[in-house]
């Protein structure tokens, strides 16, 4: 694993073209698929990044809105939704330079022990076709329901991972 891992609250506006970097680099795969030219595809990410922001705001105004550091580095972002009966992973993603390299399952092995010293579950949402749904296995996660795209998924407090 890379250095020193952190995680920092994101402080807007300084820190918006970083966090639309994340969200963009999470969708250019998928985008360039269909054929959008760059400017296309810039601005469908733009008006995505929006919404997402703005429905977080609404749905999780208490969340911890976050900035991953590695090494130093600026390399994802990480919002937490402690305010419930759960704790809910609402975002996590990063940057391609620092995926794989065992940062995020860092942060979610640390709220996961969080977790079960707090007795709660942690939840999170995941694309039905996300390669992230083993990563999401691999740390004890089981499926609760969906909505057609997305899986909400659990971890009780206690399970292995």
């Amino acid at each position: 694993m890379p250095g020193q891992v952190s995680v920092r609250p994101e402080c807007l506006p300084d820190d918006a073209a970083f966090l639309l970097s994340v969200y963009g680099s999470t969708r250019r795969a998928e985008l360039a698929a269909l054929g959008w030219s760059p400017g296309q595809q810039d601005a469908f990410i733009r008006m995505q990044f929006d919404a997402r922001q703005r429905h977080y705001r609404a749905v999780y105004p208490a969340a911890a809105y976050s900035v991953i550091c590695a090494a130093g580095e600026l390399a994802g972002r990480l919002i937490v939704d402690r305010t419930g009966a759960t704790i809910v992973i609402v975002d996590i993603a990063l940057v391609p330079a620092w995926r794989r390299r065992g940062i995020g399952s860092l942060l979610v092995r640390q709220l996961l022990a969080e977790a079960d010293a707090r007795r709660v579950a942690v939840r999170c949402h995941v694309l039905h076709n996300s390669d992230a749904r083993q990563f999401w296995r691999r740390a004890g996660f089981t499926a609760l329901a969906s909505d057609g795209a997305y899986i909400e998924l659990e971890r009780r407090p206690g399970q292995l991972s």
